[in-house]
């Protein structure tokens, strides 16, 4: 039995579900859309399940779409079978972790069921990691065996001796390429110095060779879907050390089918996901890999974001579903050839990872004639627990209702124990079916996230008489100026409305008179002017003066997340390095 089975969780993840008679009241109840369900019957079976059932209804539907390569779902099946049969080769078993760092390609989807078949956990690393993060988080899951992308490996050679690390299965991009590019690309690699070659070794196995190796006859393993974990998914360390959120077979197959369930108009066989969100990351993996799955949807996958390469994708693809992050959209909405591209297929996007400024969402559905809403997650909820309607009545600027058989409440600052009513502004906390059992080897943190119960989000919230929740802020992110409580959301959202901005974010500033002010980071448009003085004057012209930024800064591009969000922390950071090296005070 794997040493993950064995750790007990944190929640039960049969109780900690709310009755659906008992949901059926909730305010939010009366605001579902037409077809889709308050509840589910979700089906308890393995998350590798969703793969093998779409091969075997779709088996020759594009799984996978990659520079015009299609893979079908009965390929893509027998190949995670053949990785599954040489893991096991390898020594994998039951609850063994296994590490994947991959950019979006096949080989990504491959790994990821593959792993699951063999009865691996997954353990998915952020290509852009240095050594020392990728020697903390491979010491911190022991993940003995690993699947990496050639540009990335050396990194990864560096510290796989100081680490559990004992074989390492190294993949390229020209690996989900088709004849010729998978010819054609290494060459271009190597002349624009982006690529490195690997040989095997003891320990090194190549991706082509390992595959053909073994045949598609991988292990029985019994798991029980509902306790056994599927995945670690590391928080992303935007604050303190990172943390793995154990979430299991069920809590994903559950996310998936809620995403999918959510969009009452897809057909199983029929959509195409545009997979611009990174598949390492558990918001691309729900609402891209994952769901697409659930749905025989073809994935159409890019490397990474590029947004001149993105919408030529979509324009020769034609995708139907585009989940994003707002600075996405924020590069369709300012690309200056936006018009020439065909980009009418899109139907449905929803957007999370980041706060949608309403400007953001009105212009991308005037350009696409789609529907943009925005949901809301965590990696602890694997991830998402709220979206505002597709069809139905979307609040704009909020995150809209729970999904099905996701509970909710506001809970005060003060105590953490009052629960709040309409209006009420507090801390989010969630519970339901997504909620993970908890985080690997770290009690501590899973006795302040974990209250009678209920998963503590961290966010500020309140919700309306509707059921509509709308996300005022991080609670680590307020302001208090003067005694004041100001929300960095809601000055962002003013910034935005303004026609020269393109980005903002806004932080708080240690101050010594007010305790804190509101500083702004701002990137203007192509081609546009702007002064600081603009900027504040326009901020109190649109909300109370105590709000409006005292500070202004233009820059280039703001830090963030690889799915776009704005690293507040960054900025705060690099202001007080300023102030440090200066000799300004802190506070």
């Amino acid at each position: 039995m794997s040493e993950a089975r064995l750790l007990s969780p944190v929640v039960d993840p049969v109780w900690q579900r709310t009755d659906p008679a008992e949901l059926a009241t909730r305010a939010w109840a009366k605001s579902y859309q037409e077809g889709v369900p308050q509840h589910i019957d979700y089906p308890k079976v393995p998350l590798h399940g969703l793969l093998l059932e779409a091969a075997r209804t779709h088996p020759d539907v594009a799984a996978t779409s990659f520079f015009g390569a299609r893979l079908t779902y009965r390929a893509l099946a027998e190949q995670a079978g053949r990785l599954a049969t040489g893991l096991a080769a390898l020594g994998v078993r039951k609850g063994d972790r296994v590490a994947i760092m991959t950019a979006n390609c096949p080989q990504a989807v491959i790994a990821y069921y593959g792993v699951m078949m063999a009865g691996g956990v997954v353990v998915e690393f952020n290509p852009m990691y240095v050594e020392r993060e990728l020697e903390f988080q491979l010491r911190d899951s022991g993940a003995r065996v690993m699947i990496v992308l050639n540009l990335v490996y050396p990194r990864v050679a560096k510290v796989k001796d100081v680490t559990p690390l004992e074989h390492v299965i190294v993949t390229g991009l020209q690996d989900g390429m088709a004849f010729p590019l998978n010819v054609l690309y290494p060459v271009k690699a190597k002349k624009d110095k982006q690529w490195v070659e690997v040989k095997p070794a003891p320990g090194v196995h190549l991706w082509p060779s390992f595959l053909r190796m073994y045949p598609n006859n991988p292990p029985k393993v019994d798991i029980d879907p509902i306790h056994d974990v599927a995945l670690f998914q590391y928080t992303g360390g935007t604050t303190g050390t990172p943390k793995g959120a154990m979430l299991t077979h069920y809590n994903m197959v559950v996310n998936a089918i809620q995403v999918a369930k959510w969009t009452p108009r897809s057909k199983e066989g029929t959509e195409r996901v545009m997979g611009a969100l990174p598949l390492f990351h558990v918001y691309g993996m729900t609402c891209v890999l994952n769901m697409a799955t659930y749905l025989a949807a073809t994935q159409i996958l890019v490397p990474r974001f590029v947004i001149d390469d993105v919408l030529k994708t979509i324009n020769k693809e034609k995708p139907t579903l585009f989940p994003g992050a707002p600075t996405m959209y924020v590069a369709v909405n300012n690309h200056p050839k936006v018009a020439d591209y065909d980009l009418k297929s899109i139907q449905t996007c929803i957007s999370g990872s980041a706060p949608l400024p309403v400007e953001v969402q009105t212009t991308f559905e005037k350009i696409t004639g789609g529907r943009l809403v925005e949901g809301y997650g965590l990696t602890e909820a694997s991830p998402v627990t709220h979206c505002n309607p597709i069809e139905g009545r979307n609040k704009i600027g909020t995150i809209g209702v729970p999904f099905p058989d996701t509970d909710c409440a506001i809970f005060d600052l003060e105590t953490g124990e009052k629960t709040l009513g309409p209006g009420e502004v507090g801390e989010l906390a969630v519970r339901g079916p997504q909620v993970m059992l908890g985080y690997w080897n770290r009690p501590e943190e899973n006795a302040k996230v974990f209250k009678n119960g209920w998963l503590s989000t961290g966010d500020i919230a309140k919700m309306d008489e509707d059921g509509y929740f709308t996300i005022v802020d991080r609670k680590k992110d307020m302001i208090i100026a003067g005694g004041y409580n100001i929300y960095p959301r809601e000055v962002e959202e003013v910034l935005y409305t303004h026609p020269k901005i393109q980005e903002a974010a806004v932080v708080g500033i240690p101050d010594e008179y007010r305790g804190e002010t509101v500083k702004a980071y701002v990137v203007v448009k192509a081609g546009q002017q702007l002064t600081a003085e603009e900027v504040i004057e326009f901020c109190r012209q649109n909300m109370a003066r105590f709000k409006a930024p005292r500070m202004v800064e233009f820059r280039g591009s703001l830090p963030k997340t690889i799915v776009g969000k704005v690293l507040r922390r960054i900025l705060l950071e690099e202001e007080l390095k300023k102030r440090a090296a200066d000799g300004s005070p802190r506070t």
